[in-house]
């Protein structure tokens, strides 16, 4: 009896160190949160008091991130999921689904709208982008992403960036790395 035991107690073990290599997460990157666009990061203002008081240099500095610009207008956004997949037993394939909520025009006439948009997703990872394909924001800012990113992201991405970027290739959201 305690040979089967052993035997038994020894095929639990090797089966599962077998079944949790099998089951390893597959997650390159994943985001949680997200962060809507302001356009404007910086504004400096200088006054030449020495040769004319009524002289003001206004220098407006663009929210620009990884070479892409920011939208014209402020955007908001309520909740955004992105998990980027790889399949190490394969290939990475950088497989993506992203779960957006609430992402609307924060400003100007149009507020509390999508103005009709479509967005991507952009994973830079090491200053390199990937991308999904477009998918039309609903209504109410919803939307969903399930694709592959082109080209495939490298297995570890270093610096990962998500940005959710409209058809006009203007950033409108972007995402929170989640580091745990």
């Amino acid at each position: 009896m305690r040979k089967y035991l052993c035997a038994f107690a020894f095929v639990i073990l090797v089966g599962g160190s077998f079944g949790s290599s099998a089951f390893a997460d597959d997650t390159l990157v994943r985001f949680k949160g997200g962060i809507g666009v302001l356009p404007v990061s910086n504004v400096v203002v200088v006054t030449d008091t020495t040769t004319d008081p009524d002289t003001v240099t206004v220098t407006v500095t663009r929210n620009t991130v990884r070479g892409v610009n920011p939208a014209g207008q402020i955007w908001v956004i309520r909740e955004l999921k992105a998990d980027v997949k790889v399949d190490g037993r394969i290939k990475v394939d950088g497989r993506i689904k992203v779960d957006g909520r609430g992402l609307l025009l924060g400003g100007g006439n149009n507020i509390g709208t999508t103005n009709n948009q479509s967005v991507r997703a952009r994973l830079f990872c090491s200053g390199v982008a990937h991308d999904s394909d477009l998918v039309p924001l609903a209504a109410n800012g919803d939307f969903q992403i399930n694709d592959i990113l082109t080209p495939t992201p490298p297995d570890p991405c270093d610096s990962p960036t998500l940005l959710i970027v409209s058809g006009g290739d203007s950033w409108f959201a972007a995402g929170i790395p989640k580091l745990d």
